[in-house]
């Protein structure tokens, strides 16, 4: 296979690669931007001692931002891929102001349609999984 990071074409890939680690700039003043433009605004996404007042850890990063971390994390590896579908499980908050991983498996291809089915998964920094999903994406051949 070639470099990850090059991926341009269904050929290109094998069952079982491993996308490219990304860590995700969730600092709070991107879940604040993020927020404001998806309408998200909550005290639980931007406010640390609100969230904590109510029992949460602390702020949140909000589950559409995971889905969009997970499928940009899929774009860095395949910026030609197309995304047709994206499931994801929220197992546990995934913290504002954290340094979190995300990763991806190949888990099936399709050569008859040069799709592909990826396990993707959000770690915090202690190797707890967060959020789950899995993806299916093409590719050209």
């Amino acid at each position: 296979m070639i470099d990850p990071k090059t991926v341009e074409r269904f050929s290109d890939i094998d069952f079982g690669d491993d996308l490219p680690e990304v860590v995700p700039d969730i600092s709070m003043e991107k879940i604040r931007r993020f927020s404001q433009v998806a309408h998200t605004t909550s005290w639980r996404f931007t406010d640390q001692k609100k969230a904590t007042a109510a029992g949460l850890p602390g702020a949140v990063v909000p589950g559409v931002m995971s889905q969009g971390i997970l499928v940009s994390t899929i774009h860095s590896w395949a910026p030609r891929c197309t995304v047709h579908k994206i499931d994801t499980i929220f197992r546990a908050p995934l913290l504002a102001d954290s340094q979190p991983v995300c990763r991806g498996v190949v888990t099936n291809m399709n050569e008859e349609t040069n799709t592909l089915e990826l396990d993707l998964s959000i770690c915090n920094e202690e190797g707890e999984t967060r959020v789950l999903g899995t993806a299916i994406i093409s590719l050209p051949s």
